[in-house]
């Protein structure tokens, strides 16, 4: 280990209270891929990719340090924006300042306000929907339908966005993603921009709803996934934020043994949320891993952490520590 390396950092110093269960989900995490013959999804919420985690997260795709990502439909197109149109973005230091007037400006001037960044409207989200829309025209010439990651790995793999590629390429969890051909499950993909757009074009007529796979159909692939990938591997949950990244994939397991009533179906071997919610607000997303053991989904020896701390900051270093940087 280098002296004032960010392992050996962590080591010396992350010794109490949530940065103690920051080194132990770490080592943990390492444990659980390295030693204990395990594989891991990690649950993408919030605006982790316009918070560009895609430089870290893209590296331990790279590296077999993640093998299944459950994400939202916001995370899934963001990387893609970033990827396209970072110059194009404004950073806002001072948006706490802002006043109703000033975000008016930034809607007039073309820019959507992810907390201190603003993304543009035209060279963003207006090229990706150009691009997209070819692919979904080709798709619906061949009577074929896809996944909506599908559709993003297809725009990547047949370098159709190569062309506006605005960062380094080695920056974008989701290509690195598509290079690997990893499994991605996006819940509730219809509350995206994307999503949007393609509702619009089915009320205009231009597609019909199926087209693009549901959630339901997702349930499937996952559960098809995790049923042949634990019979071999030991399968661990590592959740960044709360909302339906986490809470749809981690149903599967009970769906599984409880629903349709595979017996030996493994619980999650590992799970570790970074997460700001408050349990008593009744928030599903701030439930303390125990409360899973009641629904099936985690097992009373399962290693279980919870982080509430900022996810920008924790997911790096946690994701640093698992790479040895």
């Amino acid at each position: 280990m280098k002296e004032f390396s960010i392992t050996y950092f962590i080591e010396k110093y992350f010794l109490h209270f949530n940065a103690l269960t920051l080194s132990e989900a770490a080592k943990a995490y390492k444990y659980h891929i390295n030693k204990n013959n395990g594989k891991m999804m990690i649950a993408l919420a919030g605006a982790m990719s316009t918070a560009e985690l895609g430089k870290i997260l893209a590296e331990m795709i790279r590296k077999d340090k993640v093998h299944i990502i459950s994400c939202t439909g916001a995370n899934l197109e963001e990387d893609i924006l970033n990827l396209i149109a970072h110059s194009h973005y404004k950073k806002i230091p001072n948006y706490r300042d802002l006043t109703p007037d000033n975000e008016k400006n930034f809607l007039k001037e073309g820019y959507n306000r992810v907390t201190d960044t603003c993304i543009p409207e035209e060279q963003a989200f207006k090229k990706l929907q150009k691009c997209i829309f070819q692919v979904w025209k080709k798709a619906k010439k061949e009577s074929k339908r896809y996944f909506p990651h599908e559709y993003i790995y297809q725009l990547l793999l047949k370098s159709i966005l190569e062309p506006y590629y605005n960062i380094n390429p080695e920056d974008s969890w989701v290509l690195a993603a598509a290079k690997k051909n990893l499994p991605i499950v996006v819940p509730g993909w219809e509350d995206s921009t994307i999503g949007n757009i393609f509702a619009s074009y089915c009320m205009k007529n231009e597609f019909e709803t199926s087209l693009v796979k549901n959630g339901i159909e997702y349930m499937m692939y996952l559960a098809k996934w995790y049923k042949k990938e634990s019979m071999k591997y030991k399968i661990g949950f590592f959740q960044i934020g709360g909302g339906i990244s986490g809470d749809f994939p981690i149903c599967v397991v009970p769906m599984l043994s409880q629903d349709i009533g595979f017996s030996t179906i493994p619980f999650w071997s590992y799970f570790c949320q970074i997460s700001d919610s408050t349990t008593s607000y009744g928030s599903y997303s701030g439930a303390i891993p125990n409360e899973k053991i009641t629904w099936g989904k985690l097992d009373k020896d399962t290693p279980k952490f919870i982080i509430e701390s900022d996810a920008t900051i924790v997911a790096p270093l946690i994701f640093a520590y698992v790479l040895n940087m």
